[in-house]
């Protein structure tokens, strides 16, 4: 039985699509494509069918990891039935997903460090419209995150 993880932000641009292509990249290594698979989505329309910010692209690609072809999509009700786990950037992101969930849904929506274990209010800052060196704080921070989530993914449910 595979674990789902959906990760979301505000547009599916920037701090998802980065988390998606880590964690992506890190399962693929660990070898567990089979008991654990990722999305991203954006709490907006805005971004819809678009690649992600030209920056997050960079800044992944400075480290191997791919995000290119990825397309930006936007939360829908299916997704609170459809994953296992729903975890967001920010706690914006987290009031906008309870506002949407259903209610039995809110214990398997989270932030995305929390669930990390990397602080209870941990968040993870929006790059969007920001310089490379935003992209790249925003990146080394997912990374950490990645690996613990990729632990805690690890271990049986």
């Amino acid at each position: 039985m595979s674990t789902r993880v959906l990760v979301v932000c505000m547009g599916n641009i920037c701090r998802s699509p980065m988390l998606e292509g880590l964690l992506r990249h890190k399962i693929a290594v660990a070898g567990l494509q089979r008991r654990v698979s990722v999305d991203s989505a954006g709490l907006g329309p805005w971004h819809v069918g678009r690649a992600p910010d030209p920056l997050a692209i960079a800044v992944c690609a400075e480290h191997g990891i791919a995000i290119d072809g990825l397309r930006a999509r936007q939360v829908t009700q299916q997704d609170f039935g459809g994953f296992d786990w729903v975890l967001c950037a920010d706690r914006e992101n987290l009031k906008n997903l309870h506002a949407l969930a259903p209610r039995a849904t809110w214990p398997r929506i989270g932030l995305a460090l929390a669930w990390a274990g990397l602080g209870a209010k941990a968040q993870v800052p929006d790059p969007y419209g920001g310089p490379i060196e935003e992209f790249r704080k925003v990146y080394q921070l997912l990374d950490k995150a990645s690996d613990a989530m990729l632990t805690r993914l690890r271990q049986p449910a």
